[in-house]
């Protein structure tokens, strides 16, 4: 902690010294691009699939699982078949590297998220989480306690609100709000603690279910109604507390209040650190996160690393290739994938797969889809999301108030879905140079309540968005378009699911069709049990739309259990 509030200070310090004259230079001409997601390799296989006719195979090979799609969810799979004994599965994934919505990337060197950017510090219902953290030397036990390494927890000051013309600390609207507002904080808080207490809530929401362990009736309530009728009932109407809420739900699930359902809306808080009103006392242990410069990417990056290894002449994951159709056969499964590399079609054929694809994708490539796949696919709503990673050569002129942060958030209109930025230098070790050169702004947009962001992702040029995105943040930092020398702009579809009525009551079904209670030791000592797993003879779902909603913790857990099922 001395370490972390020396942090604070360094960057409270250094702040003052780049309150500089703005605009001391002409804009310069901006470079850029997509980078990140092959949006047209993604559509180059739906019109394959709308055909009807697919190419035969070139050539046919052999595993003893395989596992479609590469996200966090199918690395998870990964890693559970290889704990199991289990080393001769293919990894098919469209993009050319793996780790879905939680990649990596660089702007001009300097390293940034191009999707997930944090881990909050799971709590004990995630213990396959906490394993992985522990494999990876991010946790350990010092004195009987657990212990998170310093270097990787979220450094002060972590986040900060750009509201009413300044910066505040946290970002939660309080400077110059008031009593009333106060109240409906309190109020909130105390509503939040109340349903907690009615039906427990846990991250991720997996462990609650069982073979005599529906969806609770209090969360059944929940899921019936959006959030935002819920807090109308409430009579939590005050537009500063509205707000907050909004963010937070294009947070974590791309769409506001009046799109989620209330059971989401309660699960952002109540599944993790509960929700404090100004005053009230913090956990921070609780409330910490995890995050490096890459975001996520630093994780996927190394759950990637040991899939190098070779199988039939090949390495175990297999980067530029669409997975076509999976068909359950009397023996086994077959799994046709198309070979950006090569323009042909290979045949993977395999005693079981794992389908670590989005609901939407899975639906379209399994043959004879199961019911509740069709299911799920028809209710699923998506988000598509924009990141906006932008390099800037020298500090920017800052606005007065809080110090910069790693994580910088803009009162604004909650329609137009953009989240604010992080910082990318903020973990840099070395504190001058990380608030006194180069870095990386990573900017973020939900598009889930815009209407027609998909198409307009799809079809609008870079700059179009670099341009908004700049003049987004030219609000609190006035020449930052002086400062940026470059922009790329990474598009997600189909980024994440949209958590809506009805959908957990759906899912959660699902979830109870296949459970055992044996438990399988790993080679790594885990005792790891059986998972809830949407299952067919010889498929094992995973990915984290069987929640209903997107975070690493359900997507990981979800692939680790599936990984289990296949591996027998």
């Amino acid at each position: 902690m001395q370490r972390r509030h020396f942090l604070a200070t360094a960057a409270a310090s250094t702040a003052a010294a780049v309150l500089l004259p703005g605009c001391d230079r002409a804009p310069r001409a901006l470079e850029g691009g997509f980078t990140g997601i092959d949006m047209a390799r993604g559509h180059q296989l739906r019109d394959l699939l709308k055909t009807g006719t697919l190419p035969a195979p070139s050539v046919v090979r052999r595993a003893q699982v395989i596992i479609a799609g590469g996200g966090v969810a199918g690395l998870a799979a990964a890693r559970s078949l290889r704990l199991a004994g289990v080393e001769d599965f293919a990894m098919l994934e469209l993009e050319d590297g793996a780790g879905g919505n939680s990649r990596g990337g660089a702007v001009s060197g300097i390293a940034c998220p191009l999707g997930a950017h944090y881990l909050p510090v799971p709590g004990d219902d995630a213990r396959e989480v906490q394993d992985l953290l522990e494999e990876l030397g991010l946790r350990r036990r010092v004195a009987g306690r657990w212990q998170y390494d310093e270097r990787h927890l979220c450094h002060s000051p972590q986040e900060r609100l750009f509201f009413d013309g300044e910066w505040q600390e946290g970002l939660l609207p309080v400077h110059g709000v008031g009593e009333a507002t106060l109240a409906q904080y309190r109020r909130f808080a105390q509503a939040v603690e109340r349903e907690a207490k009615a039906a427990r809530f846990a991250m991720p929401a997996l462990k609650l279910l069982g073979p005599k362990k529906p969806l609770a009736p209090a969360h059944q309530a929940l899921d019936a109604m959006t959030f935002s009728v819920w807090l109308a009932q409430e009579g939590l109407d005050d537009e500063h507390l509205l707000w907050y809420l909004n963010y937070c739900c294009r947070d974590d699930y791309g769409a506001g209040v009046a799109r989620v359902s209330a059971w989401a809306g309660i699960h952002y808080f109540a599944s993790r650190h509960g929700f404090h009103a100004p005053g009230e006392a913090v956990d921070e242990a609780r409330e910490s996160v995890l995050t490096w410069p890459e975001g996520n990417g630093w994780i996927t990056q190394r759950l990637a690393e040991p899939l190098a290894n070779t199988v039939n002449g090949g390495g175990q994951l297999r980067t530029a290739t669409s997975v076509l159709r999976i068909t359950e056969t009397r023996h086994g499964v077959e799994v046709d994938a198309f070979n950006h590399a090569t323009d042909s079609v290979e045949r993977w054929q395999a005693p079981r797969c794992v389908v670590a694809l989005p609901v939407f994708v899975a639906a379209r490539v399994v043959h004879n889809p199961p019911a509740f796949l069709t299911g799920a696919a028809q209710r699923l709503q998506a988000a598509p999301w924009l990141v906006a990673n932008i390099h800037i050569d020298s500090p920017l002129t800052d606005r007065p108030g809080a110090a910069p942060a790693w994580d910088n958030v803009l009162y604004a209109d909650p329609t137009a879905g953009g989240l604010g930025y992080v910082n990318a230098g903020h973990q840099r070790l070395d504190t001058g140079a990380a608030l006194a050169g180069p870095t990386v702004l990573t900017y973020y947009q939900a598009l889930g309540d815009v209407q027609g962001g998909r198409q307009q992702l799809a079809t609008q040029p870079w700059q179009p968005w670099a341009e908004a995105a700049l003049a987004t943040l030219t609000v609190p930092h006035p020449d930052l378009r002086q400062r940026a020398t470059r922009v790329d702009i990474t598009r997600y579809g189909h980024a994440m699911a949209i958590p809506v009525p009805g959908m957990q009551g759906f899912l959660s079904q699902i979830g109870l069709q296949r459970l055992s209670g044996k438990r399988k030791k790993l080679s790594n000592g885990e005792q790891s049990p059986w998972i809830p797993t949407p299952t067919t003879a010889r498929l094992a779902f995973a990915h984290s739309d069987w929640s209903g909603y997107s975070v690493f913790e359900e997507a990981f857990t979800r692939g680790h259990g599936a990984g289990l099922v296949a591996a027998g």
